[in-house]
């Protein structure tokens, strides 16, 4: 059968100079439109001149369904060792930056300049907030050698963050122009969420890289309203307190360091004085003064000093489950058999969990050496 049998596409082709390839090209039409060709077009099955192939229907499939990740199968047990989560924060000139310095191959995300005067590596200072995400992609996706990743510090970055929150409003609202015109707290509010995805890339960055992350952040001090007692001063985080509440929770080291001092009254005048003795010391547990926690059951009080926290962190893990099953087994020489048949059977019921064998030692440690200080009397 011809391809043109009325000549219609020819008469074009000759009247207007079209050249039909190129208007109607093969390429977009398939072998059957092919004009520079006039033998006939001939397929299996074709009836007359406008026959077609017809596809068969395919099924409208659904995707694999995803397995469940929550199942027993799943579930794992004992310590998991990962990369720090530390945020130091304390009065300016205490040495924060160089104890920064002293982690294992750290890079700082510098947001003022501390660190001048080490000899360290840092990305240049971010003029916005996305500069900072840019910063922990490259570490995320490039090759490099780097172990810790330094925020040098969180109280100068967090206006990056209020202007980014600005900016993005203002495209809404014209009015909007400082992070308090946003009314009743809803910027600091809005800033939360950038604050919360700053810390889901950190996290990323720990697990895809094995990298510790350090915040460092300068302290203010601020009126406490006590409700059991009268109230008083103690120092906070130099961060609005929504941004600040959040980062101490993610972290499992809030570390307070400061200069250590004495109050020293005078005899004779009865006036009271502080003396420093010069040590720059860093507190691991809350007090009223200041706020501090740890989840490596680590001493109330270090040096500022990363060796002695990193070996205060290693120290204080619970031992080799089978070595705490010997320290076990030569305290009940001395228990009672009641002791023994309780404590034989929380031992086989803790398994090779070390932090619960570690109680369990330490409560028969205690409990044989009062039951011999009873027997001596």
């Amino acid at each position: 059968m011809s391809r043109d049998p009325f000549g219609f596409f020819r008469v074009l082709e000759k009247h207007h100079g079209a050249d039909l390839d190129a208007l109607f090209g093969a390429d977009e039409f398939g072998p059957r439109f092919d004009f520079s060709r006039g033998d006939d077009l001939e397929e299996e099955g074709e009836r007359g001149a406008h026959a077609m192939t017809v596809k068969p229907a395919v099924p409208n499939q659904q995707p694999p369904a995803t397995p469940p990740r929550m199942t027993l199968s799943a579930v794992s047990k004992g310590r998991i060792e990962r990369p720090l989560r530390v945020l130091l924060f304390g009065t300016e000139g205490v040495g924060k930056s160089t104890f920064a310095a002293q982690a294992p191959a750290p890079i700082f995300i510098a947001a003022e300049e501390g660190t001048a005067q080490l000899d360290v590596a840092r990305f240049p200072e971010p003029r916005a907030w996305s500069e900072v995400f840019d910063a922990l992609h490259v570490l995320m996706n490039e090759s490099h050698e780097y172990k810790t990743v330094v925020v040098d510090t969180l109280d100068w970055l967090e206006p990056l963050c209020w202007v980014h929150v600005v900016e993005k409003a203002a495209r809404a609202n014209a009015k909007i122009k400082s992070i308090e015109d946003f009314g009743f707290g809803k910027g600091y509010v809005a800033a939360l969420d950038e604050w919360r995805k700053l810390l889901a890339a950190f996290e990323q960055l720990r697990a895809k890289r094995d990298m510790n992350v350090i915040f460092l952040a300068h302290s203010i001090v601020k009126p406490f309203k006590n409700p059991e007692d009268e109230d008083y001063d103690r120092y906070e985080l130099s961060l609005h307190a929504k941004a600040g509440g959040l980062v101490k929770q993610w972290v499992d080291a809030v570390l307070f360091t400061r200069f250590e001092t004495f109050a020293n009254t005078d005899d004779k005048t009865k006036r009271t004085r502080g003396v420093s003795s010069g040590a720059r010391v860093m507190h691991t547990v809350r007090t009223a003064a200041f706020d501090a926690k740890n989840r490596h059951d680590l001493p109330p009080t270090l040096p500022l000093d990363w060796q002695a926290f990193a070996t205060a962190v290693k120290a204080h893990r619970p031992a080799d489950p089978a070595k705490l099953r010997e320290r076990i087994t030569t305290l009940l020489l001395n228990a009672s058999a009641d002791v023994t048949t309780r404590v034989t059977t929380a031992v086989a019921k803790a398994g090779d969990d070390a932090a619960q064998l570690a109680r369990i030692a330490d409560h028969l440690a205690a409990t044989v050496s009062i039951a011999n200080q009873e027997n001596a009397q």
